[in-house]
């Protein structure tokens, strides 16, 4: 089994398609990761070498941020809208859609599940 930054990658898959298993990583960069590495996309994983695994590891670990590194760039960037406070920070803060979409109805992947409000008396 192919390990290339903490993610194992699936063996009875293509090597291209394999790639895109790795946070940030999908089918065009995995296609240019295939170019610079020389193998062939075609090849399955767990006919692999080690030898062209470690080529394909330097290659996406140097020349690409993915996985860990990613991640927390991309919290950092939600973080410092948080915290200057724009619209997009604050809907952030509050878990609601942040690219205006409509809340008066759906948007409950970001709200959450219903929550009963009372009805008024007349």
């Amino acid at each position: 089994m192919a390990r290339i930054a903490g993610v194992d990658l699936p063996n009875n898959k293509r090597i291209e398609v394999a790639l895109t298993y790795i946070y940030g990583i999908g089918p065009t960069l995995a296609h240019k990761i295939m170019q610079d590495s020389g193998l062939d996309p075609d090849v399955r994983v767990f006919k692999l070498t080690d030898e062209e695994i470690a080529r394909l590891r330097t290659i996406s670990e140097k020349n690409y941020k993915i996985e860990g590194e990613m991640r927390t760039e991309f919290s950092m960037n939600v973080k410092r809208l948080i915290d200057i406070g724009c619209y997009r920070g604050l809907r952030h803060r509050k878990g609601l859609p942040v690219r205006g979409q409509r809340t008066r109805t759906n948007a409950r992947t970001r709200k959450g599940k219903r929550k009963t409000v009372a009805g008024k008396k007349k």
